[in-house]
């Protein structure tokens, strides 16, 4: 399957837009479970819904036809990527109709299984990956990939051609780090 879906990303970044159909037919139902695991740590009232979420990443990843892919986990770090964008992005628009000290709570030992039951702010989160892709953009890319694009430890190592090791070693340096960020946020 992994070859079908690499085969169609080269079909598709060489001009044949019917190949992105294609490839969202393979890997819609792993985009609905990465979608789903975001929001079901987010508020129960939050508006944006799975389905919702998925068809706003599909109608950005059109515009994302010139990249040259490398393979199914290069994929899936752009689709995690824009997921990210679209969800700090809802939040941000509700959040500025709603008083300043309500915010988009998650739980934090959830994103980053950790044992400490701690409920973040979905734009600290973001400020913080923003600020550690300013100190370190690595660490920063293996926090989204793993935690937006729900890549395993080697499809990370994958992605950014880095051996499982340095992945595993970087997600808990930079785990730990964010949740100091985050605890910090104001």
């Amino acid at each position: 399957m992994q070859y079908d879906i690499t085969n169609l990303l080269v079909e598709w970044s060489n001009g044949d837009q019917a190949a992105l159909d294609k490839i969202m037919a393979k890997v819609y139902d792993e985009l609905h479970q990465i979608a789903h695991n975001y929001l079901q740590n987010e508020r129960s009232d939050h508006t944006l819904q799975t389905t919702a979420l998925v068809n706003e990443a599909y109608l950005r990843l059109i515009n994302f036809n010139k990249i040259d892919w490398k393979n199914r986990a290069h994929f899936f770090g752009i689709a995690g990527q824009i997921m990210r964008n679209i969800l700090i992005d809802h939040a941000r628009k509700q959040q500025a109709g709603k008083r300043l000290n309500q915010k988009y709570k998650m739980p934090l030992e959830s994103i980053l299984n950790l044992p400490i039951e701690t409920d973040i702010d979905l734009i600290a989160l973001d400020d913080a990956l923003n600020n550690l892709e300013k100190i370190d953009p690595r660490q920063s890319r293996i926090i989204e990939l793993r935690f937006f694009a729900g890549l395993t430890i080697d499809e990370v190592a994958e992605v950014l051609q880095l051996s499982p090791a340095t992945i595993k070693r970087e997600w808990e340096t930079a785990k730990f780090w964010l949740l100091r960020e985050i605890r910090n946020y104001k």
